[in-house]
């Protein structure tokens, strides 16, 4: 039986809240894991490990990020914390699938 997830407006119990949770977290892990499969095409792509960090991408990108949460009316300074600390761990990964080639 497939569990119906409702929007969180509708939600009217802590089942449905938590279910609704459960599965943007769910949606949540699918997306990172293609973020990251670009992070793996970068390393294969790049012709030096250097080339891996790039300080003027990374301002872009937290600052896209940025924007659109505040666009969405969510925190934007707390979005952009949350996507440095997305970006250090996706340039880690990418130093370490380089490092693998």
């Amino acid at each position: 039986m497939t569990e119906t997830i409702l929007p969180g407006i509708d939600c009217t119990t802590m089942i449905e809240v938590r279910a609704g949770v459960d599965q943007v977290d769910r949606d949540l892990i699918d997306l990172l894991a293609r973020r990251f499969a670009y992070m793996d095409a970068a390393a294969r792509i790049k012709t030096e490990r250097g080339a891996v960090r790039d300080e003027a991408r990374k301002a872009r990108v937290i600052a896209n990020a940025r924007a659109a949460a505040e666009a969405a009316g969510l925190p934007g300074a707390e979005i952009a914390d949350l996507w440095d600390r997305l970006v250090e761990v996706s340039i880690a990964y990418e130093m370490a699938a380089f490092d693998r080639q």
